[in-house]
């Protein structure tokens, strides 16, 4: 049976129920298997023409020991996880005319319409499984900068099991993204818009860390995360890379490119380990928007905060990608010691530059790069009016990648993430296109009824949000255990 260490090396090994229930381990660091496990090639090629929850359940089970969860009820969970997707296949992939070879890994049929959903969708349902299983409750808290609220609330909304207090700094998400989100008339969804937020969900995680800090507060609520700081997260977006790599090669062993819109390195961080796993991905792109935090740390070995900036690619407006101190910590030898280290260096310096050797070990298999905002717009509209398909601007940030760096790549088959439905992000797509008139790609249904609804939220200045929450979440959690 796997057990699950710290990044940082200050726990006693627990098991994968433990792990994905307290979310942040207990030292402050990150939750990874004790080792990563691996298949064959010869796997990989059973697994080929597996439909996406039978190949998830393949995955899964190298992580999850029968005696935590048996099969039949994985594949129970699974099938729940993922029957409100919009498309049976659950992760379609365009091919783009325009580009020889490239393919959109399409991540947004969810309820919530992003990539969030993938991981959520199965998480959520987790927790809520252990709990029943334990007859607890326990209170959610996740910081958003647009995707992960929605599909957080979503999934969590009318479990008995949860409570679900969402953050999301309000200058730095779309109207849309929000109305996901306050517009669910379940008691036990809290939305949380935080106003004056300089580094916008960047500081929502600080507040996060400082009420996991506080042990008391911590324990009474039972407080847990579903951000991908939850080992859940990472392990099942594992799964979507090796689904679309087994969509795309000729034969498996194949070796293919795969590039990602990213911020907090969430999902990229699966992708590597994926790689890790046995996954034949030659070039992972890292494709950032103006902010460039791992586009300093791929191409300058630098860990760096700097100013924020807001983007057309909102969701990936973030400075401090903390799933990169994951993934370094497999890559540098798995010692707890380093990662506490720089982390604690970073934190007093606000810059780490990493040494060569170490710089060497984490980057090798990766380019990144920078996309302009006007690059981001060009290239949706490009592509719109090319072959008539619309890309989400973060999507976009994909593409504007490989077309910048298409030389250094092996001009094998590429796939590309996109990450949300364009109908979220009506003013960027209206300024991409030039109209004030959408197409009908940039609208859904769903969006569309929640104008039509009433909203419910909480609303807080971030000077104030951890006094706040502290007295809000804590008065909610002593009415529902005195009605119970």
């Amino acid at each position: 049976m796997i057990q699950y260490l710290s990044t940082t090396g200050g726990t006693k090994p627990v098991d994968f129920e433990t792990a994905i229930l307290d979310g942040f381990a207990g030292d402050g660091g990150l939750y990874v298997p004790e080792h990563l496990p691996t298949f064959s090639q010869a796997q990989l090629a059973k697994w080929k023409d597996l439909p996406y929850t039978e190949l998830a359940f393949e995955v899964l089970s190298l992580f999850i020991d029968s005696t935590v969860m048996s099969a039949n009820e994985l594949k129970t969970l699974l099938a729940e996880a993922y029957a409100p997707f919009e498309k049976e296949t659950v992760i379609p992939l365009h091919p783009l005319r325009s580009r020889e070879h490239t393919y959109i890994m399409e991540l947004f049929y969810g309820p919530t319409l992003s990539f969030k959903d993938i991981g959520l969708a199965f998480l959520v349902n987790l927790v809520d499984f252990f709990l029943k299983r334990k007859n607890e409750r326990l209170s959610i808290v996740v910081a958003t900068t647009g995707d992960t609220g929605p599909a957080t609330a979503y999934f969590a909304a009318g479990k008995a099991s949860l409570d679900a207090w969402v953050l999301y700094p309000q200058e730095f998400i779309t109207e849309e993204q929000e109305r996901q989100m306050t517009t669910l008339p379940h008691t036990n969804i809290y939305p949380v818009a935080v106003s004056n937020c300089p580094d916008g969900g960047d500081d929502l995680d600080l507040v996060i860390a400082k009420l996991y800090a506080n042990k008391d507060f911590k324990e009474k609520l039972k407080l847990s995360s579903v951000n991908s700081i939850n080992w859940g997260r990472v392990m099942m977006q594992t799964v979507h890379y090796i689904y679309g790599y087994l969509q795309v090669v000729d034969k498996v062993g194949d070796v293919i490119d795969m590039t990602v819109p990213s911020g907090a390195f969430g999902n990229l961080c699966a992708g590597g380990l994926a790689r890790n796993m046995g996954l034949p991905v030659g070039t992972f792109v890292v494709a950032n928007n103006r902010n460039a935090c791992l586009h300093r740390i791929f191409s300058k070995g630098q860990f760096k905060k700097e100013a924020i900036y807001e983007t057309p690619s909102s969701a990936i407006d973030i400075l401090i990608p903390y799933n990169f101190w994951r993934f370094l910590y497999f890559q540098t030898g798995m010692d707890g010691t380093k990662i506490k280290h720089w982390i604690t260096e970073f934190k007093q310096t606000g810059n780490l530059q990493f040494d060569q050797e170490t710089f060497e070990l984490y980057s090798k298999g990766f380019l990144s790069y920078s996309a302009t905002d006007a690059q981001t717009l060009s290239v949706i509209r490009d592509v719109y009016q090319t072959e008539q398909y619309l890309l989400d601007p973060h999507g976009a940030v994909a593409v504007v990648a490989v077309d910048a760096l298409s030389e250094q790549l092996t001009g094998k088959k590429m796939v590309c993430l996109n990450t949300a439905h364009p109908s979220k992000f009506p003013e960027v797509i209206a300024a991409a296109l030039g109209t004030p008139t959408l197409p009908i790609a940039a609208t859904h249904p769903s969006i569309e009824e929640a104008k039509k609804r009433c909203q419910k939220r909480y609303s807080c200045d971030h000077a104030h949000l951890e006094e706040a929450l502290l007295a809000a979440m804590e008065n909610n959690w002593e009415l529902k255990m005195s009605n119970e």
